[in-house]
């Protein structure tokens, strides 16, 4: 009886080595074993798994730094306005590639635009800058006379405007004569200009500033006119195109910042340099 109790014990042991050996599960936990057995005992095994290691992020290491670079870019390229590409040289040096832009439908805007103003019947055409001067006076007096009809504009209607410049003239409208004209006369003579009062002052002082360093003339660059007082960078533009001939910039996009004008400022050639028609 003992003798069969053992022999079914020897059989049992076996069947059980035999799964242990088969079973997937029993394997894995002999595997774990087996790892953390050797990584107690130290010494070969620990120093063998660290050069692999090593090894391994020396693979990694020594993927190019280019498709790095070209992989995270890629990544990102359909969420960013803005793509910019390196390229590894020996100067380290990067260079910045741009989507070109303009604003959606710019030319069938440009198209009404043209059509609106083919026929020039607006009151400007006839009653602004270009046309309130006297066109028998000297020269320098043509350009004063240009750059009080754009100081007179300032909020006030192009029909007010040259009703007022008509006055001036008839009373004599030189950087002189406007010296010598008293305050309550010259208010008299461009009212009811907007601001007029302050009008007033501004002329009196830049007239006497035309005299005095100009001769009775105006300033042939913009940062000689914005210097005048009560004249801001859009007139100042403006009396460089009708009073000198020359074209320096776009008047309105400039009336934040003085030092920013003509048509190689930043404001200009980061906006609408790239796309706008010459």
């Amino acid at each position: 009886m003992l003798r069969n109790v053992r022999c079914e014990t020897r059989r049992l042991c076996y069947v059980v080595q035999i799964l242990k050996m088969s079973s997937p599960y029993f394997m894995q936990s002999s595997a774990v074993l087996t790892r953390s057995s050797s990584h107690g005992a130290g010494g070969g095994s620990a120093a063998s798994l660290r050069s692999k290691l090593s090894s391994r992020q020396g693979d990694v290491d020594a993927v190019p730094a280019r498709k790095v670079k070209v992989e995270a870019e890629e990544a990102t390229v359909s969420e960013e306005k803005q793509i910019k590409v390196e390229y590894d040289g020996d100067d380290g040096a990067s260079r910045v590639k741009t989507e070109h832009w303009e604003p959606p439908d710019w030319m069938k805007q440009l198209g009404f635009i043209r059509e609106m103003r083919s026929c020039r019947d607006a009151p400007v055409d006839n009653m602004g800058a270009e046309k309130c001067y006297d066109t028998q006076a000297p020269a320098h007096v043509r350009r004063f006379q240009v750059l009080v009809s754009l100081m007179l504009s300032s909020q006030t209607k192009d029909q007010v405007t040259g009703a007022a410049m008509q006055r001036l003239r008839a009373h004599g409208c030189t950087a002189e004569n406007i010296v010598a004209t008293d305050d309550k006369k010259l208010g008299e003579l461009i009212y009811p200009v907007g601001f007029w009062r302050n009008k007033v002052k501004f002329l009196k002082q830049t007239s006497a500033m035309l005299v005095t360093e100009f001769g009775g003339d105006i300033p042939n660059s913009v940062e000689g006119l914005v210097r005048l007082p009560g004249v801001g960078p859009k007139m100042a533009h403006l009396a460089m195109d009708i009073a000198w001939d020359q074209v320096s910039g776009i008047a309105s996009l400039w009336t934040s910042s003085k030092a920013d004008s003509g048509p190689q400022s930043p404001l200009f050639l980061h906006t609408l340099g790239p796309w706008f028609p010459n």
